[in-house]
């Protein structure tokens, strides 16, 4: 029956195709003789392991955060060592460290020698270079414990969560309540993502004819760092909340460019931007935003830029080829969980910015599009 108002509907070879093909793969007795026909056997046995993967995910994260709780990667960084040395360093029995062992080798984080000792593996290798990495692994406890039950998240049910409460302008955007001490382990954890993405976005990023660049949501200046070094000539602007500026006006002074570099305390929403840059970024800020207060964020700095004046937004994507679970999945249930922003498409970033007044809308390629991808428009 349809419904008053609606036309029936006629389905297409394709609708029907598909309805024929779920029915057969779900289907037990289809299962049992795909894992067994010689020609579609593969395909079967991946899929099979893909499907345990994501019933199994949360277990393997626990085995890298108990690797990273532990330092076993640094342990290895010097080179191989039997499963007897390393129990002793983590201070682990010796049968329960071989199964962290085993795991993290099944994991492809070590690699087990010949002669039974245990080496890093790629990953675990590449994890020693990236401690921002090890950082947001630490930090996954929070979202872990958030996503205790997704569905009373999906649901508004939840209550408060932990990654709300971590990251302050995540509820209204107000600073009137926020503890300067508090901002040192989220404006830490800020820094230590920045840092790596920021040479990344600078390859591609040209800035070669600008002369002040201010960083909204800048946090503690590690992307502003990463830009002194490569432009000495441009002059530097950073904007974040009253007790993250602070930090960062230390920081940069460590740094050596307290000279280079002003430092302003509000948010966006206090009151207008400051004027003078002609090229602003928001790195990694706007999709911790809602649409409503993105779109004033976009308004505010279309109205502070002059004619000719660029924005650059550099973050995660959704609909990102071939990192479609970065920005649909992770950042889609972090963001909920945090209780602002969502992950965005660069066709929806690209109908806002025209919403908001700017032209010349572009996206340029990074190296590593699953950690940012750059759009860029002018005034």
């Amino acid at each position: 029956m349809t419904e008053i108002g609606q036309a029936p509907r006629h389905h297409g070879w394709r609708e029907r195709w598909l309805a024929l093909r779920n029915r057969l793969v779900a289907s037990p007795r289809f299962q049992r003789w795909a894992a067994g026909f010689p020609l579609i056997r593969r395909t079967a046995h991946r899929n099979t392991r893909a499907l345990f993967d994501l019933c199994a995910g949360f277990v393997y994260a626990q085995v890298l955060f108990a690797c990273v709780r532990l330092d076993l990667f640094g342990l290895l960084r010097d080179g191989p060592l039997p499963s007897e040395t390393i129990a002793r360093r983590l201070d682990l029995p010796p049968e329960r460290c071989l199964t962290l062992l085993r795991a993290a080798v099944s994991l492809e984080l070590i690699a087990r020698l010949p002669d039974g000792r245990f080496t890093l593996a790629d990953l675990g290798a590449a994890l020693i270079g990236n401690p921002s990495v090890a950082l947001m692994i630490e930090h996954h406890a929070m979202l872990y414990a958030d996503l205790a039950d997704p569905v009373a998240l999906l649901r508004g049910e939840a209550g408060p969560t932990r990654l709300a409460g971590y990251w302050p302008y995540a509820d209204d955007g107000s600073t009137a309540t926020i503890d300067p001490d508090s901002v040192a382990a989220y404006s830490g954890l800020m820094a230590a993502s920045q840092a790596l993405i920021a040479g990344d976005v600078l390859d591609a990023l040209p800035l070669t004819d600008r002369a002040c660049l201010m960083d909204v949501g800048g946090g503690e200046g590690v992307f502003l760092t990463h830009a002194a070094r490569r432009y000495p000539n441009l002059a530097l602007r950073l904007l974040d909340l009253p007790p993250v500026a602070e930090r960062a006006a230390a920081r940069l002074s460590a740094e050596g460019l307290g000279d280079r570099v002003a430092c302003f305390g509000q948010t966006f929403l206090d009151a207008s931007l400051p004027v003078g840059a002609d090229i602003i970024t928001l790195v990694r800020v706007l999709h911790d935003h809602d649409d409503a207060r993105a779109m004033a964020l976009l308004r505010a700095v279309h109205a502070v830029l002059p004619p000719g004046g660029g924005l650059a937004i550099a973050e995660p994507l959704a609909g990102t080829a071939g990192a479609e679970p970065v920005g649909d999945a992770y950042f889609g249930f972090y963001l909920l969980a945090m209780g602002s922003g969502r992950p965005r498409t660069a066709g929806e970033i690209s109908a806002m910015l025209t919403q908001a007044g700017f032209i010349g809308i572009r996206e340029h390629s990074t190296r590593r599009p699953l950690l940012a991808r750059l759009i860029t428009a002018s005034r």
